[in-house]
Parts: C-alpha cells; structure tokens; sequence
C-alpha cells in the first residue's frame, strides 16, 4: 500500500516528511539535509537540470546555465503558462516546479523503500492577497505540478494549520501562528483539544522575506547600478531621471531570470549612453551580461540576515566589481522594513477579529518560517501581543512536522 508523502513547497526551502508510529520523520532530501532550497539550474554545458544545493554550487561556481529561484510566487499568474526554450527543450514554470516535485518523490521513495502516490501538500492560507481569481489559479497550478510530477493525486492542508498540529505540546491557552515565508505569510488562532487542535481563525497576506529582501536592495543597494541616477536627454539639455522598473525586477528573486534578454540588454546600453553615472551602468551591464542577478540577491539576504544577528553587517558585492561593497545597519533595515511591518500588524489584527479575541487572551505566539526569526517581526507582534510568550525553536520545521503527522490520518 502506497503511503502519504507530506511536503511543505516553500519559497526558498522545501521538506518531506512521514509519519512513523506518531511522530514525524523528516527525509533527507539531500544527503546529511532535511531541507532543500527550492531552487533550480539548467547546466547548458552538461545539459542537466540541477536541483538545491546543487543548483546553487553551480550559480556559485559561475557555470554556464539559468538559474532559478522563488518559483512558488509565480503559481497563479500568467508567467506559469508561457512556453520558452530550455536547453533545447520548451518548457513552462508548470513543468520546472514538476520537476523539482518529482526530484523530492524520487529521492523520499529512494530512502523509504517505497512508492509514495499520493502527496499531502502545505499550502499558504492565501498566495495572492485579495485577488480570489489567482488564489484559485494558484491552486489550480499547484496541483497540476504534482500530478506532473507523478503522483496520482494530492491534498492540500494550510501551511499555519500543519504548523498548529505540530505545535500541540506549547501549552493550553489560545495560540497564534506567525508564519513568515519566502512570498507569504500567515496567521492561525488556535487551541488544543482532547483529540486535535480548534482553528479558530487564519488569516494571509502575500508579504514574506523575497519582500523583505527586494525592500533592502532597492532602497539601500540598487543605487550602485543605476537607480535614481540622472539621464541625459538625446536632444536638448537637461536630464530625467533612469526609470525603475529594471531595478525593481534585479531586487526581486523572481523576476532575474526575465532580465537576461537581448532586448534588456538593449534598453539598458540605451540609458547607459546618456547617463550620467557611467561607472553604474558599467556595473548594470556586468550584472545583465554575465547572469550575477542572483548573486546580487544572495548577498543582499546574507547581509539581512547578518544584520539580524550581529547588529551590523555588509553586502558584499565583489562578484560584481572588485572592493565593491555596501554596509548595512539595524536602522536600514527598519527603515526599509517598516511599510511590511505595517502591514503584518494589520494581518495579526485580521486574524484576532476573525477568530473574535482580543491581544490579551493570546498566551502563545509560535514563529514558523526562516523570516519570521526577523527582529523587527518579534518586535511588531510584541507590541500588539504584549501579554503573549514567544517561541522559537521550530521556525523550520513545524510545517512539515505537521504535514507528516497529517500524512498518516485514513484518507
């Protein structure tokens, strides 16, 4: 009998996970890893498709090749069904994340000794925030992934939800779930039972740390490349300013790999010609020529997440131009960070009202997700929860916890 893969497909990491006499177990999805980046890279050169860690290296290492990352955000919009040409092949984002999928179920049956038919899916309460017609394509698109992927059928349980399962042992009392992905973020009020757990209420929003990052590299990085930089007018005098959407796109994970074409490369020699910060659009140019898009990205979450532990840190931005480096600080990374908080608070409050409670009857706040160990996201949620006990220690793991424990219930 074929049992029940649970895998939580996040937008930078994924798990699976069984469940084994109640408890769950987590699959080594690489050796030695129960995590694998979501990401891919087709390797013009070897003509493979890599995945994880080994897509990654091969960006790292500066193989010839497309690299891919954040490709959950793009379910439910049109990008998800355009064809182009991999490696020979045509190929669309349905079937890129099938593959990813299908490289998870290989590896879990390779492992357990056994076929795994059917997946049960985490999924975020919301993947676009008030847009019901992309929430229900987004759906739509992942469950095509799945079954391309070869499974004969899949489930969906909320991301929050698999979370509150696995985090019945935090006491009694009414909890919420902060949950802050890659691209989305949720938010669970619940309390334990004698059997299960009572969700009260969720509440989504599509805010996560692709936001958080693509903030701090376009308020405090891209600058190095162009924005906000003067261009002269090709007749008369005076200048206008670059215009940003390419800047917007190089800060935002997802959108790098559309930048690589010809015809960007033609707008921005066009701007580089007239602009009046040569050395930018030199750099610009670098970026667009040689693939560093996602080197650029890589740097900026190593000095996020720098900043967030040492209270000081740096983007490193040598792979670029040799001693080329931007430094970063606590109150930087507020100041670009504030509007999301903003808008967090206001899901936090979504959440409450849903579920009819108020600040003071949270006793527990359980933080899941890489991005929700953010200071200024515990500072936020203290603020509005002043009463509450954080925790902490299964930020990485309780949605897929949750998702094996689910995976065992008769279906």
């Amino acid at each position: 009998m074929s049992q029940t893969l649970g895998i939580d497909f996040g937008t930078s990491n994924s798990a699976a996970g069984i469940s084994i006499n109640g408890r769950p177990c987590l699959i080594e999805v690489e050796a030695g890893e129960n995590t694998l980046p979501t990401a891919v890279f087709f390797d013009f050169e070897n003509q493979k498709t890599l995945f994880g860690r080994q897509a990654e290296r091969a960006l790292i290492n500066g193989d010839d090749g497309r690299y891919m990352r954040a490709l959950k955000s793009i379910l439910g919009t049109p990008l998800m069904h355009e064809s182009r040409i991999m490696m020979g092949e045509r190929v669309t984002f349905v079937d890129i994340i099938a593959r990813f999928l299908r490289r998870i179920k290989s590896r879990a049956q390779e492992v357990c000794y056994q076929d795994f038919d059917h997946a049960l899916s985490g999924r975020p309460v919301l993947f676009h925030s008030n847009d019901p017609a992309r929430n229900e394509q987004a759906l739509k698109d992942l469950t095509l992934c799945y079954l391309a992927a070869g499974f004969k059928s899949v489930e969906f349980m909320p991301e929050p939800e698999a979370a509150a399962l696995a985090a019945r042992h935090k006491g009694d009392g009414l909890k919420l779930i902060v949950d802050i992905g890659g691209g989305t973020s949720d938010f669970t009020v619940f309390q334990n039972t004698a059997t299960g757990i009572d969700i009260l209420a969720s509440h989504g929003v599509r805010l996560g740390g692709t936001n958080f990052d693509r903030s701090i590299s376009f308020d405090h990085v891209m600058h190095h490349f162009g924005k906000d930089s003067e261009i002269r007018k090709d007749f008369g005098a005076g200048t206008h300013a670059a215009p940003r959407a390419i800047f917007h796109d190089l800060a935002t994970w997802q959108m790098i790999p559309f930048l690589y074409t010809s015809e960007v490369k033609r707008k921005v020699s066009d701007l580089q010609r007239n602009a009046v910060d040569q050395q930018a659009y030199t750099r610009l140019m670098s970026v667009l020529e040689d693939h560093l898009g996602h080197d650029v990205a890589f740097a900026v979450e190593r000095g996020k997440i720098q900043v967030n532990t040492d209270g000081e840190g740096m983007v490193n931005l040598t792979t670029v131009e040799r001693g080329l480096n931007q430094a970063l600080s606590v109150n930087m990374l507020t100041t670009s960070l504030t509007p999301h908080m903003e808008n967090l608070a206001a899901a936090v409050g979504e959440a409450l009202t849903l579920a009819n409670c108020s600040a003071d009857q949270i006793e527990s706040v359980i933080f899941v997700g890489g991005s929700s160990l953010i200071k200024d996201v515990s500072r936020t949620v203290q603020h509005i929860l002043p009463k509450a006990t954080l925790h902490y220690n299964d930020a990485f793991t309780a949605i897929i916890d949750g998702l094996a424990l689910a995976s065992a219930r008769p279906r």
